[in-house]
């Protein structure tokens, strides 16, 4: 091998190597705090299981829909667990998604599975940040399987255009959200239908949706996390109720 060659492979092994540290350092997930070990364990009429790609929380009676829930962009699914908790809690079966990556992109059709070996089961599925948009996608190539569709912290794109579904949708922003980039929000409002609920939880931010620390460029919650948990869940709540009677 020539001295330029050898000079150009070890130049080009350099850069994959820089290349795969920078997407490993970006791709970490973020930790899942206490609060959110805690509620991944069973027990007070709530029971816990991991299959390995669904984490799945219900309650001693289960009341229709189930909720499929996608999480945001490195964010371990376990992070949800207080949140899915509350919702098990009022009678609904909540599967969080576990993505490959911890990104939903990857697998914005991980809902094939349940629809599939559920197929008597009704749903609403949603997510939070771009959980939100990858749910949506997914809801918008199979609205007759869907009672709804819920955003938190979240919106859609033109992939997921959900104006002629005539599912119900329930968007969910926290009053102190610094990652939601509010332009594209409006814009993703041009892909609901008009009947569509938007909510403001004062106080609350982007992170608090889930258990999982401060999440860089967001701002401060005016709210402890349980705050957030127990409105997004009683918002969720109250709109399913509604959503049914439609």
């Amino acid at each position: 091998m020539s001295r330029f060659r050898r000079r150009w492979v070890q130049g080009l092994i350099l850069v994959l190597l820089v290349a795969a540290c920078l997407a490993i350092w970006y791709l970490r997930p973020y930790p899942v705090e206490e609060a959110a070990m805690q509620a991944m364990q069973g027990g007070e009429g709530i029971t816990v299981t991991d299959t390995g790609e669904w984490i799945i929380l219900e309650g001693g009676k289960n009341y229709d829909p189930a909720i499929i829930l996608y999480p945001g962009a490195r964010v371990k699914s376990e992070s949800y667990a207080p949140l899915a908790r509350l919702l098990a809690g009022y009678g609904h079966r909540v599967f969080i998604a576990r993505m490959p990556f911890q990104l939903a992109v990857t697998d914005f059709q991980r809902a094939d599975q349940l629809i599939k070996n559920l197929p008597n089961q009704s749903f609403v599925i949603g997510g939070h940040s771009l959980g939100g948009a990858m749910a949506s996608r997914y809801a918008s190539l199979h609205p007759d399987r869907f009672e709804g569709v819920f955003f938190l912290g979240a919106y859609p794109d033109r992939k997921a255009d959900l104006r002629e579904t005539e599912l119900p949708v329930l968007s969910l922003l926290g009053s102190r959200d610094g990652i939601v980039n509010r332009e594209h929000y409006e814009k993703g409002k041009t892909y609901l239908p008009e009947e569509t609920v938007y909510m403001s939880i004062e106080g609350g931010n982007h992170a608090q949706f889930g258990s999982y620390g401060v999440q860089e460029g967001d701002h401060p919650a005016a709210i402890t996390p349980q705050e957030q948990w127990q409105q997004t869940a009683a918002a969720l709540e109250q709109w399913m109720l509604l959503s049914l009677l439609r």
